[in-house]
């Protein structure tokens, strides 16, 4: 069995990217999570990071997060840093969730080609409304958390990726999976999770930031 670690932003295609790798046989030693310097949220989903750390606890895999700046001018420097510290550690293969951005994966190919990681992407080229379906029938829950204004409205926030949904994005032409970055997902249930996690308290608020989006500040969790 192939140790490895997996890229881990709390959404559904990293997870189900962490479950496909494990299923093929790869033993997940770390997910790696990496979070903004200041505010205590996971840079790319916004989720709070004490919700990641609650995820891999609940999955039973430790999680490493490595701050970034605001403005995300670091992030290439922080990730061969971490890159560098788990092949120190015996790391040489890295579990991605990327599913049809070429400059995505160019990018973590030549970075993990200079580290001497292989990178594996279970769902790489396959058709995205199949991704969605199989999560789905695999039994995991994951809510929409975040979706940009003008795409999806306040409304979407907070539902569960389901087949009704599914549907719903068919008629807007969206992309099922989210890929590009019309909605953010939060997984608090499947078949890797030991319980699921409850949203106890949450507001929906209106960012700005690359774009406006409607976001569910999630203020009080637990399972």
């Amino acid at each position: 069995m192939i140790s490895a670690v997996s890229s881990w932003s709390g959404g559904k295609d990293s997870c189900f990217a962490f479950y496909k790798a494990r299923q093929d046989g790869y033993r997940i030693e770390h997910l790696l999570n990496f979070v903004t310097k200041g505010d205590g949220r996971c840079c790319f989903h916004g989720i709070d990071a004490g919700l990641v750390r609650l995820q891999a606890m609940l999955i039973g895999v430790p999680v490493i997060q490595k701050e970034v700046s605001r403005d995300m001018k670091d992030y290439e420097h922080i990730f061969r840093q971490a890159l560098a510290e788990l092949t120190a550690s015996g790391i040489r293969s890295m579990v991605f969730g990327d599913i049809y951005l070429l400059d995505n994966v160019n990018w973590i190919e030549r970075l993990c080609k200079e580290a001497g990681v292989k990178p594996i992407e279970p769902l790489w080229d396959v058709p995205p409304l199949r991704i969605a379906e199989e999560f789905i029938e695999s039994g995991f829950k994951a809510l929409i958390i975040s979706c940009r204004d003008g795409i999806l409205g306040k409304d979407f926030i907070g539902r569960y990726i389901d087949k009704e949904i599914l549907k719903e994005f068919e008629a807007r032409k969206i992309c099922p999976c989210g890929e590009n970055g019309e909605f953010h997902t939060l997984v608090v249930d499947g078949p890797i999770f030991k319980q699921s996690i409850k949203i106890l308290e949450s507001e929906v608020i209106l960012k700005d930031g690359f774009w406006k989006h409607w976001f569910l500040d999630i203020k009080k969790y637990g399972r």
